[in-house]
């Protein structure tokens, strides 16, 4: 029971058969204005960045933390549109929910083997 698509459509009728369009000019025109608003926000960060040059913070810890967060929400926008990877949000959760599940281990293991010394090891100078 397969559907068939090779029924043509004349001009003006719709083609409705639940997916997306990708070549569709609805689509294409969308994508485009989503680029260009991102492009827009990475123009701005970079003024902004350049802005933040001239602008006396005392405290250099202030100035690391700015200069950071505007890189990480530029970054987070390349990433996210670019790299398609808002788009692949269950695929990222779950690579991201192994990569916690390894650091939590790693860190287990080390905090379990914290005082195991291997044979002959000095401790205050001792051997132990």
């Amino acid at each position: 029971m397969s559907h068939d698509h090779s029924h043509s459509h004349g001009p003006g009728e719709a083609c409705d058969h639940g997916h997306d369009d990708h070549n569709s000019p609805e689509y294409i025109h969308k994508t485009i204005r989503k680029y260009l608003k991102v492009g827009g926000i990475l123009f701005a960060g970079t003024i902004l960045t350049v802005a933040m040059y001239y602008v006396h913070i005392p405290s250099v810890a202030a100035t690391i933390a700015i200069a950071l967060l505007i890189a990480t929400v530029k970054a987070a926008f390349v990433a996210g549109v670019f790299m398609h990877l808002s788009d692949e949000r269950k695929m990222i959760y779950s690579i991201l929910l192994c990569t916690v599940c390894f650091l939590i281990s790693l860190m287990g293991l080390t905090l379990w083997a914290m005082n195991d010394f291997p044979f002959f090891t000095l401790v205050d100078g001792k051997p132990f």
